[in-house]
């Protein structure tokens, strides 16, 4: 907008990449298209689309040059381009602008020019499409009413964090007497990223502080402003306790210090093509680990890139998840600052020149602990002719921290293994040509563990793990609702068939003489107490090992009492209904009897 101001009309469409126009790194481009609305010359709202674009030019293929120390080597550079003008797709300048990279020493155009163009005209489609929805939205409810409510979807965020930050102040007050929390994390290069958050209990406001961050560094692990802005409102979403969307409202209540000049405001020409793949990762350790939320994760996203002049593949490699008060990490997973998914093997063996031969978890790799950081993967790729390889990691230095006791997870390695047996390692940042038959290996970072492991005080490893599947997420949801819910029909049945029989007994009791009754009741109620204690003790000894094995025991025993923090309290009750969906779903009706009145697994 300020570049454009009040020129843009409807039919305009802007592109944008650039680190001082809000971008991430180059390959992220970004469309926006303005909305406009009879009642105003202006637009009145702004829909975007941004996706990574697998090669826009650069030192290597895909775009991500381990060794960049200018952003012009990192390809085509957009601060406020019409793509669109009027209707008509402006393709004769774009395609120079992308091609333009090829000028820099040592660089190329992009290698993917048309994929380019079509990923471009299917951003400019969505927003289209986005257009559409919100006029309709404005049809149906007028323009002052869907403002209003944007507004307020704002506001709500903004007091949930508020309210947020005023319980982690109290907290902090009572434990240490203090508002500031601090924190500190080093790249594998060294370079420090320092935060100091000073919180006020009475507004619910913070300060984030990062001064003591190192300076610009000579290579590409600088991070625009957008980037740090991005991980404090990512942070502060994961940390409420309430189902909010993402929004700005999350960042109203919180004041950013970035000193000019650092690694996370650097100047310009800085590269930084890194700095939204690995130095995100790290902010938001730094950030989880000031609020001591949870241990880290694997701290990056494993990047590989490889092609040679006319093409260009591009991948992200899960690693471990970091574990928490009531959780396991997760293993082979992407955490954090990113939502890629790796292209399916058959796909990637049918267009590339490469074979993979192994793509597993690397068992054991995450952090003991009480609750047991996730295991990052083991990934190998065998070349079948000569390409250009590039990797661009981090936590190949340091370890990824575990919190509360908890250990920190394994080192990510990163080896080519030549065809003649000979093992390179690569390190975390290299380019290198790789031949026929040789194999690249990549071992991601496990996750930290949390919390002291279980008999450390007698040097007895008894943080067992699990070799089972454990369902998680939707698909154990899913099924534990239906299993609730045939079960509650089976024991409805079995209530309405209880009252036929009670009254069939009844009419014929009636016949019977009082002695033979009484003798008749004797028996019967000493068998249903044997065939009860019975059915007792085999669904208590099923129970505990099932609730012992997904650590939900402590909450049915009432060992773990439920918090009084928001975050505690929200951790605390999923473990609870999740307990109480596992004991249900596995009770013998007579003993779904007697918990129909309670409220907690505890008191089942």
């Amino acid at each position: 907008m300020k570049v454009r101001g009040s020129s843009l009309r409807p039919g305009d469409v802007l592109l944008s990449n650039h680190p001082r126009a809000g971008g991430s790194h180059l390959p992220d481009l970004t469309v926006i298209t303005p909305v406009f609305h009879e009642s105003s010359a202006l637009p009145i709202f702004f829909v975007a689309s941004r996706g990574h674009h697998a090669d826009i030019g650069g030192l290597t293929p895909g775009s991500m040059p381990p060794h960049s120390t200018s952003l012009q080597q990192e390809g085509a550079s957009f601060k406020s381009m019409m793509l669109v003008q009027r209707g008509v797709f402006n393709e004769k300048e774009l395609v120079e602008e992308l091609m333009k990279p090829g000028q820099v020493p040592g660089c190329s155009g992009t290698r993917n020019l048309a994929d380019n163009l079509s990923d471009l005209k299917a951003q400019v489609a969505a927003n289209q499409r986005g257009i559409q929805l919100v006029s309709e939205l404005i049809e149906e409810y007028s323009l002052d009413v869907v403002q209003a409510y944007m507004t307020h979807i704002q506001k709500n965020a903004e007091l949930a964090v508020r309210e947020m930050l005023k319980q982690i102040a109290e907290k902090t007050i009572k434990k240490t007497g203090s508002c500031v929390l601090k924190a500190t994390e080093y790249l594998d290069n060294g370079a420090p990223i320092a935060l100091t958050v000073t919180l006020d209990p009475s507004t619910g406001g913070a300060i984030c502080d990062f001064t003591g961050t190192g300076v610009e560094v000579w290579g590409n692990l600088n991070a625009p402003r957008a980037i740090t802005m991005s991980a404090i409102i990512y942070c502060l979403r994961c940390m409420v306790g309430r189902d909010i969307p993402l929004n700005q409202g999350c960042l109203n209540p919180v004041t950013v210090i970035i000193p000019r000049g650092s690694l996370l405001d650097p100047s310009d020409s800085a590269a930084v093509v890194a700095g939204n793949v690995l130095t995100s990762q790290r902010l938001v350790d730094v950030i989880l680990k000031a609020f001591q939320v949870c241990a880290a994760s694997q701290g990056c996203t494993n990047n590989l890139t490889l092609g040679e002049t006319t093409w260009g593949y591009y991948e992200t490699v899960a690693g471990g998840s970091g574990a928490g008060p009531g959780w396991h990490g997760a293993s082979g997973v992407h955490t954090h600052i990113t939502n890629t998914r790796i292209t399916d093997v058959e796909i990637v063996e049918t267009r590339y020149p490469m074979i993979v031969t192994n793509f597993s978890l690397r068992s054991g790799s995450g952090g003991r602990g009480k609750w047991r950081g996730g295991d990052g993967v083991t990934r190998e790729l065998v070349f079948r002719r000569t390409v250009q390889v590039s990797v661009l990691t981090e936590r190949r230095a340091f370890q990824p921290y575990g919190m509360n006791g908890g250990e920190p997870g394994a080192r990510g390695l990163n080896l080519l293994q030549r065809a003649d047996g000979r093992l390179i390692n690569l390190g975390g940042k290299s380019s290198v040509t790789a031949s026929p038959g040789d194999k690249y290996i990549m071992n991601s970072p496990g996750g930290g563990g949390y919390g002291r492991p279980l008999g450390d005080e007698t040097g007895e490893q008894t943080d067992i793990q699990h070799n089972e599947f454990v369902e998680r997420g939707s698909v154990f949801e899913y099924r534990s609702a239906h299993l609730s819910q045939i079960y509650f029909v089976s024991f409805m049945n079995h209530v309405l068939l209880l009252a036929l029989f009670e009254q069939a007994d009844a009419s014929k009791n009636e016949q019977c003489s009082s002695d033979d009754e009484g003798e008749i009741d004797h028996i019967s109620e000493r068998s249903q107490g044997s065939d009860t204690e019975q059915e007792c003790s085999d669904d208590e000894q099923k129970s505990t090992i099932l609730l012992r094995s997904r650590d939900l025991l402590d909450v049915v025993q009432g060992a773990c009492v439920k918090p009084e923090d928001v975050v505690g309290k929200a951790i605390w009750e999923k473990q609870d209904a999740k307990a109480q969906t596992w004991l249900v779903t596995r009770m013998s009706e007579n003993a779904m009897m007697q918990i129909l009145t309670c409220s907690t697994s505890a008191e089942m």
